[in-house]
């Protein structure tokens, strides 16, 4: 049975938080970015939170959910900048968010030439030293949901082979909150790429409820050959079989619903049988259908501007959706639509609309893109 104490709430989304400063680079080429020496000019620079706890945390907070954030900044300029900005959302956004004293913050530069995928320079900051002693379980018991937001970028989570995810999400099963894991990839030339990551699964995965990540990430770290022949180029891998099996591997480690973020080819979700859910039940409106249940649904078309955020926003549309309890075809098509949103708009957060909003858009006949899955 659940416990959740004092005034409950439905989910507190906790880890990794940095800034995204996103200059305008639509007319810049690719190339550019290997050619020293140059100079190019840019447009404006787009500034606003980042990380899944800002990603994941303000687009439920603008899909009506409520939820609060807890992660660490420093007492810096940046720490101010982002405290400031979620407490300018909503206060209680920055309520739970611990300010270390001479710490720096972390930052993130995105690099976007012309609409291109992202490229990333991370300064990782303070989310270097987060641990679970930042995590206050007392306020984690009263929410619903637990959303734990990208291991690869907080090292402490990665040491070893996962103590220190497990003395966050064993205490919070403990106290019958439900847990769900996104993660990020990690940086192969990096110590995160050299994590056991199979093994971190391993033994983390029996104390995750929901978990969904994307399929390069996972191929990183549960397929490393997969991913060494393809790369980036994963998608060609994409077949109903293979993302069954693959999620079939995830709910096998221990997880209750599992699926895969599979970017212009849609989302993929599984759930793990009765047995099994009916332990999330007494939190979660999960009909029957969701039993041993497979469900897909294809990218929604869209205006591209930008990919930052766009599997953060679709998690986001996944929980919001499952703890209003709808069917899974329909968690898949709202979480589909709200990464689409996402994508509209050249920062993480500002393309997302409100759950009425994307309702209203869905029952508009909007187009969905070719996928290796439609067939």
């Amino acid at each position: 049975m659940a416990v959740h104490e004092g005034s409950g709430f439905d989910i507190l989304v906790v880890g990794h938080l940095c800034v995204d400063l996103i200059p305008g680079m639509d007319h810049v080429p690719p190339k550019a970015l290997i050619q020293p020496g140059r100079l190019y000019e840019v447009d404006a620079m787009q500034i606003s939170t980042g990380g899944a706890v800002s990603n994941t945390g303000l687009a439920l907070h603008r899909l009506g959910t409520d939820v609060r954030l807890m992660s660490l900044v420093g007492d810096d300029a940046i720490g101010q900048m982002i405290t400031g900005f979620l407490a300018a959302r909503d206060p209680a956004l920055a309520e739970h968010i611990t300010k270390l004293p001479g710490a720096a913050s972390s930052y993130t530069i995105v690099l976007s030439p012309e609409r291109s995928d992202r490229i990333f320079l991370h300064c990782a900051g303070t989310n270097d030293q987060f641990g679970a002693e930042n995590v206050d379980f007392d306020v984690a018991a009263r929410a619903k949901i637990v959303h734990f937001g990208y291991p690869p970028l907080l090292p402490r989570m990665y040491a070893g082979e996962g103590e220190e995810i497990l003395k966050i999400l064993r205490p919070l099963k403990e106290r019958g909150v439900i847990t769900s894991l996104d993660m990020a990839m990690p940086d192969a030339t990096g110590h995160s790429g050299r994590a056991k990551w199979y093994e971190i699964l391993r033994n983390t995965l029996p104390y995750v409820d929901i978990f969904v990540p994307s399929l390069e990430e996972i191929l990183y770290m549960m397929r490393p050959d997969d991913f060494r022949e393809y790369g980036h180029r994963a998608h060609v891998l994409i077949t109903r079989d293979y993302v069954a099996d693959l999620t079939n591997e995830m709910l096998a480690l221990g997880c209750k619903i599992a699926g895969v973020k599979l970017g212009v080819d849609g989302i993929w979700l599984q759930a793990a049988d009765k047995a099994a859910l009916d332990t999330l039940r007494d939190v979660l409106p999960l009909s029957e259908s969701w039993n041993d249940c497979s469900v897909w649904h294809p990218a929604f078309e869209v205006n591209l501007v930008g990919t930052t955020g766009a599997g953060d926003s679709a998690y986001a549309g996944a929980l919001a959706a499952i703890l209003k309890g709808m069917e899974p075809e329909d968690v898949v098509r709202v979480a589909s639509a709200v990464g689409a949103c996402n994508v509209e708009a050249a920062d993480a957060t500002s393309g997302i609309r409100t759950w009425d909003e994307t309702q209203k858009r869905l029952s508009q006949s909007w187009p969905t893109k070719p996928s290796r899955l439609n067939i």
